[in-house]
């Protein structure tokens, strides 16, 4: 997922994308730990795209406890 992708999402449209990245990073776990997962490239890439969304979620929730506190 690219930056400019989440960019363009909402607050409540991140929150979902973020629990539902989060659900299959720990599905992807499991199969790893069980043996059963053979693209171990595709968890290090949702990983990664779970730290951006964070940090673009955490962005927007900053400016906008900002704006409220001006």
């Amino acid at each position: 997922m690219k930056t400019e992708e989440i960019r363009k999402m909402s607050v409540e449209e991140m929150q979902a994308k973020l629990s539902d990245m989060r659900e299959e990073l720990m599905k992807l776990r499991f199969q790893q730990v069980t043996g059963q997962l053979t693209d171990t490239s595709h968890l290090r890439l949702l990983r990664r795209d779970v730290a951006r969304l964070e940090t673009i979620f955490n962005e927007r929730t900053r400016t906008t406890v900002q704006e409220g506190e001006a």
